[in-house]
């Protein structure tokens, strides 16, 4: 689906244009929006708008790396969507063709970030002062904004991992721990090219040349929310290391402790055993054989070597 928004030389928004029948030139500046375009409609990119085949390449297939290339007449934008669903994260691809009179926004599934500043601008009673790297700027914003929801919810997960208030199995802790940190990848795949990104639009030559250096504080300010939120990420991704470890230590400690406990328990045995061995064995002239008592001493003497091997153990401090 193709949406078009076209303000006149005199700033009157005009709504619901058909790109078939518009003239494009007529227009102070325009906003098109495909939105789950068909293979017809992304045809237009070339035929209508005149896009470098390349940039139209990066929007048809899917999950670029999110970068910016310069044209003669506009810039391209590769940027990435984050959503959450079935409690896993995945990655959308919005793209954009910013110029002087045009913004064009891509994008194979539905965006909230476009919905929202497309009924924002449709909304304002004065569109004074909004233009297309306005627009490109707020967009840009909504999608940084929503990427920190999901890293709150990380940290809240692994709040929850630490304390385990559920009395969950080491087993299942240390997979949904390994899960976490699949999810922190696959975010910091995500942030910290999109911070290259605003980093690279801040500080190349480029950025005089086009209103992007009139609006330089606005995305100064969305290149300082990346990086916090690649901080974020890297501090996550920290603690899950942490509390691997952690959990890994915990593991091998109690393995130790029933080692330990098994090799007490095969040390006091060892000689009871012997003595059982030898009075089993049933040879003819073994006096203690005919000796009234000899089993009852038996029974006592392997009493008494438990005990004093569990006396010893315990002075050697292999209980503690």
């Amino acid at each position: 689906m193709i949406n078009i928004l076209g303000i006149t030389p005199d700033n009157h928004l005009e709504k619901n244009i058909a790109i078939n029948q518009a003239v494009l030139s007529d227009y102070k500046w325009f906003w098109v929006d495909f939105s789950e375009p068909t293979e017809e409609e992304i045809q237009h990119l070339a035929d209508t708008f005149h896009f470098h085949p390349l940039a139209i390449e990066d929007c048809v297939l899917e999950f670029q790396r999110p970068k910016l290339d310069y044209y003669k007449s506009y810039t391209f934008y590769v940027t990435h969507l984050l959503r959450e669903e079935n409690e896993s994260i995945y990655k959308d691809e919005l793209d954009f063709f910013v110029g002087e009179s045009c913004i064009v926004t891509f994008h194979k599934l539905p965006s909230e970030e476009v919905s929202k500043v497309w009924n924002r601008f449709l909304s304002q009673d004065s569109i004074t002062g909004w233009d297309p790297y306005y627009i490109f700027y707020e967009i840009l914003d909504k999608i940084v904004d929503n990427y920190f929801p999901l890293i709150y919810k990380i940290e809240d997960e692994l709040e929850r991992m630490i304390e385990n208030t559920n009395k969950k199995s080491m087993n299942h802790l240390m997979n949904e721990l390994f899960e976490t940190r699949n999810m922190l990848l696959n975010l910091l795949h995500s942030v910290n090219p999109m911070r290259d990104l605003l980093y690279r639009m801040l500080n190349s030559h480029h950025l005089n040349v086009n209103r992007i250096s009139e609006r330089r504080e606005y995305f100064s300010d969305i290149y300082d929310h990346l990086l916090k939120l690649s901080e974020m990420v890297m501090t996550n991704r920290e603690v899950t290391a942490d509390i691997r470890d952690s959990y890994l230590s915990l593991n091998s400690h109690q393995t130790n402790n029933v080692m330990k406990l098994l090799t007490i328990i095969t040390s006091i045995f060892a000689p009871l055993t012997f003595i059982a061995g030898i009075y089993g064995m049933n040879f003819e002239h073994m006096p203690e054989l005919s000796w009234k008592f000899g089993y009852l001493f038996s029974l006592v003497l392997m009493v008494i070597i438990g005990i004093i091997m569990l006396l010893w153990f315990r002075r050697k401090g292999w209980f503690k």
